[in-house]
């Protein structure tokens, strides 16, 4: 047993950068749910976000761009000239392409729009922990790296293509419940919960959310945190304006 633990592979070390503490525990939640991670702190500011960088040294940084008194812009110019053994995801709500621009050109490895679906969030850190092995495999052997292997790395920071229009639905999402669904949404004046959408349809909770989450995944629906004055944040869907 003590030999099995002695090798097990340590998890991927995670840092989230996010001023919003109700969003970064979310992220921290989401990270949490994926094997081999573990989220090793939070930090809401730039000075804090530095300290933690030098003292916890992270494999990974989840970093926001909007912050009070500073850009995640130039945070991950520091980090990408101070912390060099820390790779980094952007999660944000900044949709500019000069922002996209600057992040793709800091390096980044993948740069994920807010709110966050925990699918979308899975895949990334499912690629990421792929690409993390592979390097430190690399990096052991100390060999030098062929064509092949630059190619497998690559392709591993890059997502994989949508289906395109004609591909089959996926497993336990049939086209009618589907429709019903989307009509549901068409029709409502407001954004609606899975909740309410169950109702309107006549379907589980459960069913309903699984939809809601293929139709925000696709493309079809937007998706965003509504935070009522008790309880926790809720998942509200609607139509994405044309």
């Amino acid at each position: 047993m003590k030999a099995d633990a002695a090798n097990a592979t340590p998890p991927i070390r995670v840092l989230i950068v996010e001023d919003d503490e109700r969003i970064a525990e979310i992220n921290r939640r989401f990270v949490e749910k994926v094997p081999g991670f573990g989220v090793v702190g939070i930090a809401t500011d730039e000075p804090q976000a530095l300290e933690l960088m030098s003292v916890l040294e992270p494999d990974l940084v989840l970093l926001d761009i909007y912050f009070p008194e500073t850009s995640g812009l130039e945070l991950l110019r520091t980090i990408g000239q101070q912390h060099r053994q820390a790779d980094v995801i952007m999660i944000t709500a900044a949709k500019e392409v000069e922002a996209v621009r600057e992040a793709i050109r800091g390096g980044v490895f993948d740069y994920i729009i807010k709110p966050v679906l925990f699918s979308r969030m899975q895949e990334t850190l499912q690629r990421y922990e792929s690409f993390h092995r592979t390097i430190k495999q690399l990096g052991q052997d100390n060999a030098s790296i062929g064509q092949d292997e630059i190619d497998r790395l690559l392709q591993g920071s890059t997502k994989k293509e949508a289906p395109g229009p004609g591909a089959s639905l996926p497993k336990g999402i049939d086209k009618l419940t589907l429709d019903k669904i989307v009509q549901a949404i068409s029709e409502a004046n407001a954004p609606l919960t899975a909740e309410e959408t169950a109702k309107r349809i006549g379907v589980s909770r459960s069913t309903a959310r699984r939809y809601l989450e293929h139709l925000a995944e696709e493309g079809k629906l937007r998706a965003d945190l509504s935070y009522g004055d008790v309880g926790r944040p809720e998942r509200v869907y609607f139509r994405k304006n044309k």
